[in-house]
């Protein structure tokens, strides 16, 4: 219809007439409620976004929050592996391992519980509910089959098979092929990678599976086996410890891998804290001076 047309004065570019004024008026107006409107509805946009991002933070760490909310991390641990891993009959806790997670703990900003733990569980325990801890540590290797239904570290200790033997015999074993024999008797704990190595690769000799861990040296040395399938991490303290005890094949490991921690699938924000507390731990050479403190080889 003609009245909305709009026409322009050839000497201003104004509006032909009154009521065009008016209306053009209004159109600026309307106009300008909708800048203003739309100005309102970015700035609540984005705070719902900061919010929603607030709550996506929030909900990205479960875990921690749980573990801080307790003021103490939950650690499953053995107790039976010297150095890394040894309960004294008081309940005290020491080790290579204990340390790295005294220090996890006190970098997350809470205080550590201990939870006793075996070889033959370990999975079981991980995976229990209600949930037992909130991860193991203390000589557990970092294996495929633990990372398919667990979530484990990076490495923060150097590992590998070998053998603690009697000081008098070193000198018989200088190959797998030497104790596969049957007339070597071997001696391994239930339910770890050490009986599961002794299955596989000692097809011949006659094993014993002996259900404590920590007293396996000393019956070597005694005369009721004759070796004992160890890591390189734990044969070093039997031999400084114990000098009728000697590891012939220390600097050749019939296996090489690396010792993490462990934990059960969906605490992703725990992993995280974990691997970065590792990582600062090498970094800052607080690693390095657990390594020396307790005689381990450092290879980072």
């Amino acid at each position: 219809m003609t009245r909305y047309t709009r026409q322009t004065s050839s000497l201003d570019g104004g509006p032909s007439s009154p009521l065009e004024g008016e209306l053009e008026g209004a159109c600026r107006a309307g106009k300008g409620l909708a800048w203003l409107l739309a100005i309102v509805l970015f700035f609540c946009g984005v705070a719902s976004v900061a919010s929603c991002s607030s709550d996506d933070d929030n909900s990205a760490r479960p875990t921690i929050d749980r573990i801080e909310r307790r003021g103490k991390i939950l650690i499953g641990t053995t107790g039976d592996y010297r150095p890394l891993s040894f309960c004294e009959p008081d309940g005290t806790y020491w080790g290579f391992g204990i340390e790295v997670a005294r220090e996890i703990a006190a970098r997350l900003g809470v205080s550590a519980e201990f939870v006793k733990t075996s070889w033959p569980t370990l999975t079981d325990d991980v995976l229990a509910e209600p949930q037992m801890f909130d991860l193991a540590i203390g000589g557990i290797t970092i294996t495929e089959v633990r990372q398919e239904i667990m979530l484990m570290s990076e490495g923060y200790l150097a590992n590998g098979k070998t053998i603690l033997c009697r000081k008098s015999e070193e000198g018989r074993y200088k190959s797998l092929a030497d104790i596969d024999n049957p007339e070597v008797r071997v001696m391994v704990n239930p339910g770890g990678l050490n009986e599961k190595f002794a299955n596989a690769n000692l097809t011949h000799a006659t094993i014993i599976v002996h259900q404590k861990n920590e007293e396996i040296p000393s019956l070597v040395a005694e005369g009721e086996a004759d070796v004992m399938i160890t890591e390189i991490t734990e044969a070093p303290y039997y031999v400084q410890t114990d000098a009728r005890l000697a590891a012939p094949l220390l600097n050749e490991p019939f296996t090489r891998g690396e010792i993490g921690v462990l934990m059960r699938k969906g605490q992703d924000d725990l992993l995280r804290f974990v691997n970065d507390a590792i990582r600062q731990m090498k970094t800052d050479g607080t690693l390095r001076r657990l390594h020396e403190k307790y005689g381990l080889v450092y290879a980072y």
